[in-house]
């Protein structure tokens, strides 16, 4: 994978592959982490929720050594009323689900080029400015 100088998001599964035991998704997470990606308040949400119901073997130490590291790497910006309003649209245009809706909606919000994503649709162009790639691929 081939990382660029646009302005990027990353969507909640690729930042899961950090703690992975797939060393080569984990490689490919950790380059793309290591561009300061932006992310969403609901990126963070889904990455503990995940790791505190399907992550068991994590000790809460390393739980929040994640958390810590995806609130002092990553520019984390808050879902607001107008990333809802946004998501509404998106779900309405595309019919893609609510949640990838409201992360779209977060990156286009913060004018991203690239979203990084393994669970939408690789290459699909979104509002004609945001690419969704799966890094993956």
């Amino acid at each position: 994978m081939k990382l660029t100088n646009d302005k990027i998001f990353v969507d909640s599964n690729i930042l899961l592959y950090l703690l992975s035991d797939n060393v080569a998704k984990k490689e490919i997470a950790k380059q793309i982490f290591k561009s300061y990606p932006i992310i969403s308040t609901q990126v963070v949400s889904e990455n503990m929720n995940v790791l505190f119901k399907k992550f068991s073997t994590l000790s809460l130490a390393q739980i929040e050594q994640h958390k810590s590291l995806l609130l002092t790497y990553c520019k984390v910006v808050p879902v607001t009323v107008s990333t809802i309003e946004k998501a509404f649209e998106l779900r309405i245009r595309y019919r893609l689900n609510w949640y990838d809706c409201t992360i779209l909606s977060a990156a286009i919000l913060e004018n991203c080029n690239i979203i990084y994503s393994e669970d939408m649709q690789h290459q699909q162009l979104i509002e004609t400015k945001l690419r969704i790639i799966n890094p993956f691929i």
